[in-house]
């Protein structure tokens, strides 16, 4: 039996003309229009999003006052009927048979808890060379043409585990995850407004292995991750790396998963201050990213607590 499947667009003050393509890439999709639904959900965008979505007869757009993209993932799970949920990214494209792969993977893998594939940039500018080193804090993503299916039994974090970009989940699956999320007052928000903090989708990921179920990588899935010149800079791709790296310390912990060991507070000026020179920072913009992950892990390591 195929599932229907209900394809969620969380979005804060959205760029007109990536959103546009979002949605052209939805309306060629080759999965029948009333097997799925679509939700946007506008996280208190300064100014409200407001859409001609009459191309599909079950299209909305809901408001959702809680900033954060972990509380317009929850209002979206909340706002939709689907067997399968995919979470498009406003600046996603997904490729035209995404939506009916995802109805046969969800179909033929009944404890597939949760799945993503290929992430390919469109750059807006050709990046220069030292830019692919940091494909996936841009939420980039190629394994390969092998498809990789882990379960809970899984050590660590799993290498195939989706990224947020074309994150399809299953409904039961993600129940379970919203449960344990809105009972959890510790959970992570994930991107808030233009805070570049990141760890949701690991979070996602580690909750729903938890609960029992598998979760990976699947090469049939492609889509296009359009990539404005802005975040090719070295200043935004060093906010971004110090944020992911923070909070990967911490949603790890929050897991039980502690590859590191806790830094004392006092300690970690120092230490960003010897990583400086390790990493030779001033040296050029790799070097000085590679030095803002170190600084975002040391402060990451500062906030956990010897057990």
């Amino acid at each position: 039996m195929i599932p229907t499947v209900s394809v969620v667009i969380p979005t804060h003050a959205p760029h007109a003309g990536r959103l546009a393509r979002t949605l052209v890439g939805l309306q060629a999709q080759s999965l029948p229009r009333e097997q799925w639904e679509l939700v946007i959900i506008d996280n208190r965008s300064p100014t409200p999003v407001a859409l001609d979505l009459g191309w599909h007869p079950a299209a909305r757009v809901v408001r959702e006052e809680r900033l954060g993209l972990t509380n317009a993932r929850l209002a979206g799970g909340a706002a939709t009927q689907g067997e399968v949920l995919v979470f498009v990214d406003d600046d996603n494209v997904l490729a035209t048979n995404y939506l009916e792969v995802v109805a046969n993977l969800f179909a033929g893998h009944p404890r597939l808890g949760a799945a993503g594939g290929k992430s390919l940039p469109e750059w807006e500018i050709a990046p220069e060379g030292w830019v692919q080193e940091f494909a996936g804090t841009l939420a980039l993503r190629d394994l390969g043409n092998d498809q990789q299916v882990v379960g809970p039994e899984v050590k660590g974090y799993p290498s195939c585990a989706p990224v947020g970009a074309g994150m399809a989940i299953r409904r039961s699956a993600w129940t379970a995850y919203a449960d344990s999320v809105n009972r959890d007052a510790t959970a992570p928000s994930d991107r808030t407004g233009g805070e570049l903090t990141s760890g949701g989708d690991n979070d996602i990921v580690l909750r729903i292995l938890r609960a029992g179920w598998e979760v990976g990588y699947f090469p049939q899935l492609s889509l296009s991750h359009l990539i404005p010149a802005g975040r090719l800079s070295r200043e935004y791709l060093a906010r971004l790396n110090h944020g992911i790296a923070k909070s990967w310390v911490q949603v790890l912990d929050r897991h039980g998963i502690r590859p590191w060991p806790p830094a004392p507070r006092w300690q970690v000026a120092l230490r960003k201050w010897r990583a400086y020179l390790h990493y030779r920072a001033w040296r050029g913009p790799a070097e000085y990213i590679r030095w803002k992950g170190a600084c975002g892990q040391f402060e990451g390591r500062g906030l956990i607590r010897n057990r």
